[in-house]
């Protein structure tokens, strides 16, 4: 039998590495893209040990032609377009590269895919920044009022792929995830940031945390769960969007206050809130219901956050990656 052939945009980063080890303990031929894979590290597929695994290939999602090149080359039964430029608070300060990335790619995408013709099933990842403030949890019909320009992005996306679905028939669909962690995550990232400057203290560094505002509240879930549900999403017949989400909303606080507790050590004395790195206009409260994912991929999360945060500092600890749904051992860290 012919092997699934499936393409990664963005394979380079947390999610797009965890969803090639997925695949490839399914037998698919993956196939990922960066925008330049002669000067890309790929950190994170070495990590995991997928780097020799998979096809690597040059592509920007600003550049049309060059998608329709490498789809028309790989001819893929499902495409995972996890690309983009994906921190919030850089996106203030590149909104132009932040939209482009993020919605233009996508819609490059939706048009190669169109003219093709081809049958290729697409996962687009959008997040649930794109609800903005939610005064009530938000679902797959909530309003999006997003605040940031990344989330401003997400939703062009995320309405360019439903219009595609319904004016087209394309099989294309988004996935609206909430915050997913892990070791993979960059240290620009608050949870990353977090644990490794808490591991560093708890072993005598001498530094403080510097943090934002403590107040706001998030859903926050282990990534390997979300790249589940990625692939989950498009293995149904019908094609729809899902939230995806734990459906437990935390305090930044209460998530510092874990981490520090895991270490044997109080938040308090080791952390300073710096005005400086509030952002412009935040989303104090992002709570989500992802009872449609439930009900029915089946899916939900494996770990909570308490043990999300211990998980997060034993890997800091180990050099491991964690444990991931499709296997029963926990992975190395190949590096």
């Amino acid at each position: 039998m012919k092997k699934k052939v499936a393409l990664i945009f963005g394979i380079s980063g947390q999610s797009g590495a965890y969803l090639a080890h997925l695949l490839l303990s399914k037998d698919y031929e993956v196939h990922g893209t960066s925008r330049d894979c002669e000067r890309a590290s790929f950190e994170s597929l070495r990590r995991i040990g997928c780097k020799d695994k998979v096809h690597l290939h040059s592509v920007a999602l600003s550049d049309a032609r060059n998608i329709y090149k490498i789809i028309d080359k790989t001819r893929p039964d499902e495409i995972y377009n996890l690309a983009g430029q994906s921190s919030v608070a850089l996106s203030f300060d590149q909104p132009i590269e932040t939209f482009d990335s993020n919605a233009v790619g996508t819609l490059n995408i939706l048009e190669c895919l169109r003219d093709h013709q081809l049958s290729s099933r697409l996962f687009n990842a959008v997040s649930t920044d794109c609800f903005g403030e939610t005064l009530q949890p938000a679902d797959e019909l909530s309003a999006m009022q997003p605040r940031s320009p990344y989330a401003m992005a997400k939703a062009a996306a995320f309405w360019a792929v439903s219009s595609y679905r319904q004016s087209y028939g394309l099989q294309c669909c988004s996935g609206i995830l909430s915050n997913h962690e892990s070791p993979l995550r960059p240290t620009r990232f608050v949870t990353r940031k977090i644990v490794s400057t808490a591991y560093r203290i708890a072993n005598g560094s001498g530094e403080r945390l510097e943090i934002g505002n403590l107040e706001i509240q998030r859903d926050w879930g282990w990534a390997p769960d979300y790249v589940y549900a990625m692939w989950k999403i498009l293995q149904q017949d019908q094609l729809e969007d899902f939230v995806v989400a734990t459906g437990k909303t935390t305090s930044l606080k209460t998530f510092v206050s874990l981490v520090f507790s895991s270490l044997g050590l109080d938040w308090k004395d080791h952390v300073d809130v710096n005005p400086s790195l509030f952002r412009p206009f935040e989303i104090t409260r992002s709570e989500l219901m992802p009872d449609k994912a439930r009900n029915i991929l089946k899916w939900s999360p494996t770990i909570t956050l308490p043990e999300l945060a211990s998980v997060l500092v034993d890997c800091e600890r180990q050099g491991s990656l964690g444990r991931v749904p499709w296997s029963s051992q926990p992975l190395s860290d190949a590096v």
